[in-house]
């Protein structure tokens, strides 16, 4: 098997984008100038990837997910069908006097993922903001605050309702531990934080 990347025919991906080995970039999904995409990642059909946006090894982007810059996305990254990470904290399409905002008239802002986490179908998570690793963004959810490590946030705004392990799986208290009911992996909470035990 060949470790080169596939890009589809109706695919738009710009000669400057850098595809890791073994990444595919499916129907009509756009990469653009600069991005950096790591090895075995998957574009789903329509997604979007700005301009200088960067995703690590094995994240996959469902169809039509709008990743604009400068996004960073960490390894094993998972972002659901027309999730969208946004980059403009105060968005208008012109200026006061209502002539056309150009480039120079707005700073982009990006979003950061941690490793592991998942935003879930038509979420929207708010730039800039960090979601932490390994945590989950339940479908519908609008992230407009940093989301800890291992936080599962649902509704809008999107708030803490618990917390999941690596498996996805929400953990159940175990006295003063989290317990991952798949894996047996276990967790200890300090404050708004959770940390996996040392073994």
């Amino acid at each position: 098997m060949s470790d080169a990347p596939v890009i589809q025919a109706s695919a738009d991906v710009a000669a400057g984008a850098e595809l890791g080995p073994r990444t595919r970039v499916w129907h009509l999904a756009q990469v653009r100038e600069g991005a950096k995409l790591g090895a075995d990642c998957i574009v789903g059909r329509g997604a979007y990837v700005g301009p200088g946006v960067v995703m690590g090894s094995s994240c996959k982007l469902q169809n039509y997910a709008l990743v604009y810059e400068p996004a960073r996305l960490g390894d094993g990254v998972f972002v659901g069908p027309a999730a969208v990470l946004t980059n403009d904290e105060f968005p208008r399409a012109a200026n006061p006097d209502l002539s056309v905002k150009s480039a120079d008239d707005w700073r982009a802002v990006g979003v950061t993922i941690g490793d592991g986490a998942s935003i879930g179908a038509r979420a929207v998570c708010i730039a800039p903001v960090t979601i932490g690793e390994w945590a989950l963004v339940a479908a519908g959810a609008v992230v407009t605050k940093d989301v800890a490590p291992y936080a599962l946030v649902v509704g809008v705004p999107a708030r803490r309702i618990g917390w999941v392990g690596r498996v996805g799986k929400p953990l159940i208290a175990d006295g003063d531990a989290w317990v991952c009911p798949e894996s047996g992996e276990r967790y200890r909470q300090e404050g708004e934080t959770l940390r996996p035990e040392l073994t």
